[in-house]
Order: C-alpha cells, then sequence, then structure tokens
C-alpha cells in the first residue's frame, strides 16, 4: 500500500512538472506557486463536482443551476493545459479565482442562500488565492475588489431581482447535501494543505542541498586554490634540488672521466671496470635529473622556446649520431630516411633534439637485435610547413590498453618490462609535453610482438618574425609498422 502511494505521488508530481513551462520552473518562488496551482486544478475538480452530483441525487428537478455549476468546476482541468501553452501565469490564477467565486456564490444563490449547505466553501477562496499569487499586495487587493463585487450582483440579484424557489427540497435532503459539501471542502482544504507543506518540505531539503553544494563548491575551490600553491611550490623546489643535484653530478661525472683516462693510461683494468660503472651511473642519474627539472619547468610554465635557424637535415644527423652508441648496445640496426627537401626552418632545435632523442632512446632501450628507424619528411600546406619525424622500431611492442596513458609521468608498458629495461616513464612523458610546448603533438601505433610506431608533427616557419605555432593540421599519419627502406646510419 505504501509503495503504490508512494509511486503514485511520484507519478502525480511527473504530471505536475509536465504543465510548468520553463520560464517558471527557473523561477523557485514560481515554480512553487504553480505546483500548487496545478495539483488544484488537477485534483479539484474531482472532489468539487460532488457537489452538483450530489444536487443532481438530492434535487428532483435540478434544473440548469446544477449543469452550470457542474460545467464551471469541470472548467478548471482547462487551466493546466493554459499554462502549458505559456499563457500569463498571474492572468490565470485570477481567471481561476474569479471562476471559484463564481461557483461558490452560484450554488449559494440557488440553494440556500446564506444558509446554503455549499456556504462553506467561501473559506477556499482566501486559502487558494493565498497559494496562488503569494504574498503580492496588489494581486491580493484584486481578488478581495472581485469577491465584493460577485457578492454584491448576487445579492443585489436575489434582494430585488429573481428570488429562486427552493421550497420543493426536503430539509433532510438540505442537510444530506450539507453535510457531503462540507465533507468535500474540508477534503479540498486538507488536501490542499497537505501538498503545500509537501511543497514547502521540498523546498526546504533542496534549499538545504543547494547549501551543501554550495559549501561544498567553496571547499573545492580552496582545495583547487592550494592545490595550484602546492603544485607550484612543488615544481620550484623540484627545479632547485635539480640544480643543486647537476652541479656535483657534473663534478663526479667530470672527475670519473679524467680518473677513467688515468687508469687506461695505467692499464688499471679493474678501477677501469669500476670507474666505467661510476661514470655511466652518473650519466644516467644526470639524465634523470634533467627530465624533472625540463618537466617541472613545462608545468610551471617557466620553460620557454627559443628560435633559431637550423637546418633539419644536419639536426636530425646530429640527433642519430649522438643516439648510435645506445642503438648498437643492444644489438640494433640505425636505419635513416631523411628527406632531401627538409631544408632549413626556425625552431627550438634543443626541445626537438630532446623530443626526437627521448623516443630513439625508448625504442633502443625496447628492442634487442632489430631495427630501429627514423624517418622524416617536411608536408608543405597553406596554413603552414609542418616538420613529420617517425620513430620506428621492432621491439617488443605496447598493449592497446596502455596507449592511453603511455604519455603520463611515471609510466611504464608494464611492472615486468621496468625490472628488465629499466626506466622511470619519465622520457616519454617529457617528449609529448615539448611537442605540445612546441605547437606539435606525438602520437603512437603499436602491437605486441611487433614493434611501436611514433611520430611527432612540429609546426614550421621559414621567417623569425612570425608565430611558429600559429596553426598547424595534427593529423596522424595512419600508417603500417613495416620499417620504411632506408640507407643504414
Amino acid at each position: 500500500m505504501k509503495h503504490s502511494l508512494i509511486r503514485l505521488i511520484a507519478a502525480l508530481d511527473s504530471l505536475v512538472n509536465y504543465f510548468i513551462p520553463p520560464a517558471i520552473a527557473a523561477d523557485r518562488e514560481a515554480c512553487k506557486r504553480a505546483h500548487v496551482f496545478l495539483i488544484s486544478h488537477i485534483c479539484g475538480p474531482f472532489i468539487g463536482n460532488v457537489v452538483p452530483g450530489t444536487m443532481y441525487f438530492i434535487d428532483p428537478n435540478p434544473g440548469y443551476p446544477a449543469a452550470i455549476l457542474a460545467i464551471s468546476i469541470t472548467a478548471f482541468w482547462v487551466f493546466p493545459f493554459l499554462l502549458r501553452a505559456r499563457l500569463p501565469y498571474n492572468v490565470l490564477a485570477l481567471v481561476s479565482v474569479q471562476n471559484l467565486i463564481f461557483c461558490i456564490l452560484w450554488s449559494c444563490y440557488f440553494y440556500g442562500g446564506v444558509r446554503s449547505p455549499t456556504l462553506a466553501w467561501v473559506l477556499t477562496i482566501p486559502l487558494l488565492a493565498f497559494f496562488y499569487i503569494g504574498s503580492s499586495a496588489s494581486l491580493r487587493m484584486i481578488v478581495i475588489a472581485m469577491f465584493v463585487t460577485n457578492f454584491a450582483i448576487y445579492s443585489g440579484l436575489y434582494i430585488y431581482g429573481y428570488h429562486p424557489d427552493i421550497a420543493n427540497l426536503p430539509a433532510d435532503a438540505m442537510q444530506g447535501l450539507g453535510l457531503i459539501s462540507t465533507v468535500a471542502a474540508a477534503a479540498y482544504v486538507t488536501m490542499m494543505a497537505l501538498y503545500y507543506a509537501k511543497v514547502q518540505s521540498s523546498q526546504g531539503e533542496l534549499e538545504t542541498e543547494m547549501r551543501q553544494h554550495m559549501a561544498t563548491a567553496a571547499a573545492l575551490r580552496k582545495a583547487t586554490v592550494e592545490a595550484g600553491r602546492a603544485g607550484a611550490a612543488k615544481a620550484e623546489f623540484l627545479a632547485k634540488m635539480s640544480h643543486e643535484l647537476r652541479t656535483p653530478l657534473n663534478a663526479v661525472i667530470g672527475y670519473s672521466q679524467i680518473l677513467l683516462e688515468d687508469a687506461k693510461d695505467e692499464g688499471d683494468t679493474e678501477s677501469i671496470s669500476d670507474l666505467g660503472k661510476i661514470q655511466t651511473a652518473g650519466q644516467l642519474l644526470l639524465k634523470l635529473v634533467n627530465e624533472i627539472l625540463d618537466l617541472s619547468k613545462i608545468e610551471a610554465g617557466k620553460m620557454q622556446l627559443d628560435l633559431q635557424e637550423v637546418s633539419l637535415p644536419g639536426l636530425l644527423d646530429e640527433i642519430l649520431v649522438e643516439a648510435e652508441p645506445l642503438v648498437q648496445k643492444n644489438g640494433n640496426t640505425m636505419l635513416r630516411s631523411i628527406k632531401a627537401d627538409l631544408g632549413h626552418a626556425w625552431c627550438d632545435p634543443v626541445k626537438l633534439r630532446n623530443a626526437i632523442g627521448q623516443l630513439i632512446d625508448n625504442a633502443a632501450k625496447f628492442t634487442e637485435n632489430g631495427k630501429i628507424a627514423l624517418v622524416a619528411e617536411r608536408h608543405r600546406r597553406e596554413a603552414g610547413d609542418e616538420l613529420v619525424v617517425q620513430v620506428i622500431d621492432t621491439g617488443i611492442g605496447i598493449a592497446e590498453d596502455q596507449l592511453p596513458r603511455l604519455f603520463e609521468k611515471f609510466t611504464v608498458v608494464d611492472d615486468s618490462s621496468t625490472s628488465k629495461y629499466g626506466g622511470t616513464g619519465l622520457g616519454l612523458a617529457l617528449s609529448e609535453k615539448l611537442c605540445r610546448l612546441m605547437g606539435g603533438e606525438i602520437s603512437v601505433q603499436s602491437e605486441i610482438g611487433k614493434g611501436s610506431r611514433f611520430s611527432i608533427r612540429i609546426p614550421l616557419r621559414d621567417e623569425a618574425d612570425k608565430d611558429p605555432f600559429a596553426s598547424a593540421t595534427l593529423v596522424p599519419s595512419a600508417q603500417d609498422l613495416a620499417i620504411p627502406e632506408a640507407a643504414n646510419a
């Protein structure tokens, strides 16, 4: 029973909401009044028509008075549709109150006058006026004027005009009509009071929820500010610490190089091995510190581009020469396919070298006894040229579910690869951020066991005074993973 009542109330609320126009729904107070107005006009005629129905039952000759009363009460069902048609709410409320006044005074006029059994319904006029129009003083004055005018008209007709004869109705019939009318009026008033209380309660709950949401939003704003401060502090801390670490690391690497050369001159094979490990570890640590420093600068918005006119083939050749020892370390073959028409362009050579170098380092790390190719070409477009560099390998490949988070910091292919191949997961993240900084983007295609293809697209300009990253068409190349024909580097 309880669940059925809950479903009925929910269905009734849905019906009420159907008739409320968006403009009224957006106003909390207007929406509250509209809810009460609609529930009155949807459910009210069911209760109100009990009175003319009783008149037809007790009056042997009800005639037109009962018929007009029934029609006027049923007419209340038209108002929800008029409201949905976006007629002015206040006008509809006043017309509805006028129709209510007419119904009550009409029934009193034909059934007993001031002793009418339907007189109790007069109490609903101020109640509904309060529900419909709220605290508007001008509308309340209009309602009062309407009631006074209607009462004067009916009183004049009763005193000086037509005086209906109700002597044919038995006393017990009038008493029965009075009892039924009073019960119906009480039920109607109770229904409206309960629904109004429900609306008020819902509004109170809504206001409480809104206050909670506002408090949550304020807490989130405060947390965002604090997170921003913490992020800035972290970036500043990393920048300072990285700088402090680089200085002694450079000294360690430098002195280990000197000692390594002295050991080679003296033929001290035992020291050569140990010093080589020290130098390698120092270089790896310095590379890690440099990556952290660059990432922190980019995230803090403190890294700037240093545009220079460079020969793109020459820059790529330098990158390949630097990467060749690492590529050959795992028995890999370095291939190249650099288009002859790359020419010169304005770009930041250090950051471009770093972004491409990170991809080659990554390919060399996860490829053994395979091939690594660097393919470069210049795409000439009306909106501006772009440099497309692809680093292709025949390594272990990357699982498809790992690709979406591949360029996040501290992300590696899987846990087993960390112990086997090493790495911190910073190289690809740095490469991606450097590409974004230069106005380009990086994409990847990969298949487990067959290798990977990383593609970089960087917009280029031929003049230094133009914004090199104003616009570029950044559409990833959809090519297969086969190593292209290329000459051995």
